[in-house]
């Protein structure tokens, strides 16, 4: 997530200025065939605005529902987050108020850690790249899946802070990590109720806390593992491109037809008009993934952190790390 006010317009340029610069060159030949043709074969090749103006709305319109559905995918998984932040927070209140009894204190840092545990699985296994996905822009420093052994090299590590070996051991061997450590957390929390830490409504109400966090789970894997529908992405990209081939001849008769003796002038414009309508769809494209590691993600390792801090601060835990910063603009 970009956190400064705007972004720069060198920035944005410097991320978008493929298509200005191929547009240029492409307008720039086609004004030279234009001259060359209108001067020894006597021949007009460019072409009419309004037909191309007209598929220019078209595209325009079309770029615009993409948006807002890219948006959507963004806004849904950040309210995704929400949900989870703020069940977390009740699961830490219900751990520091229900859990009574002989060594309550290691207990509820023990369940505690075992949902920090869950956060962090879960946010490593939504960073797992996708064949969809811009892996290739990821922000250097941020972005974990480079290689598998590196993916639980690192996941590992951060895992080993909050559970036990034997626990370590048996989640990282299953397939979804995230979801065998609140299996483990469910089965921990059926234990102490049987050892009487709690009664049956206490547990009810844990176990409604666990399901929630279930399908704040399968809500995330869903955005993550369900693109936007390629034929939508697709139809976009190849209708910008045809608008963008035809534009160059539409400019020309335009600019011929209003100063002949400058009609040069329709290159750089054509190129800064590719340039907008590239610049809506790559917008469009970025937004689509937002656990994908790149510049418009949601911050969940930010989101996750602030849990940690809220919870360990819950129980008076001791070394309570600091919140994340962004860093260059950006917050992961």
């Amino acid at each position: 997530m970009y956190t400064k006010r705007y972004y720069g317009f060198w920035l944005t340029l410097d991320w978008s200025k493929m298509p200005m610069i191929w547009g240029f060159l492409y307008a720039s030949i086609i004004t030279v065939l234009y001259a060359l043709c209108k001067k020894y074969l006597q021949i007009d090749i460019s072409l009419s605005w309004q037909p191309i103006s007209i598929l220019g709305i078209a595209v325009a319109f079309y770029l615009g529902f993409k948006n807002n559905v890219s948006y959507d995918r963004t806004w849904e998984a950040r309210k995704v987050w929400g949900g989870i932040v703020n069940a977390s927070r009740t699961f830490g209140n219900a751990v520091h108020a229900f859990v009574q009894g002989e060594n309550a204190e290691n207990i509820k840092k023990e369940l505690i850690y075992r949902h920090l545990a869950w956060l962090t699985a879960l946010r490593y296994q939504l960073r797992l790249s996708r064949e969809w996905e811009h892996t290739e822009d990821s922000i250097k420093g941020f972005y974990y899946l480079e290689a598998n052994a590196q993916y639980f090299e690192a996941l590992r590590k951060e895992l080993a802070s909050y559970l036990t070996e034997k626990e370590l051991q048996a989640c990282l061997q299953k397939t979804n990590t995230a979801t065998q450590i609140l299996t483990l957390q469910s089965k921990r929390l059926q234990e102490l109720r049987d050892l009487n830490y709690f009664e049956d409504f206490r547990h009810m109400e844990f176990h409604k806390l666990v399901s929630l966090f279930y399908d704040e789970q399968g809500r995330s894997e869903r955005i993550k593992n369900f693109p936007f529908p390629r034929q939508y992405a697709s139809v976009a990209l190849w209708q910008t491109l045809i608008f963008s081939a035809l534009m160059p001849f539409g400019m020309l008769s335009v600019f011929v037809k209003e100063m002949a003796d400058y009609y040069w002038i329709a290159a750089p414009f054509s190129a800064l008009l590719i340039w907008s309508f590239f610049l809506m769809e790559k917008i469009g494209d970025y937004s689509e993934n937002p656990f994908e590691g790149s510049y418009n993600d949601v911050p969940i390792i930010s989101i996750a952190r602030g849990i940690e801090i809220d919870l360990r601060e819950m129980i008076n835990d001791q070394n309570i790390p600091a919140p994340i910063q962004s860093d260059r603009g950006y917050l992961m």
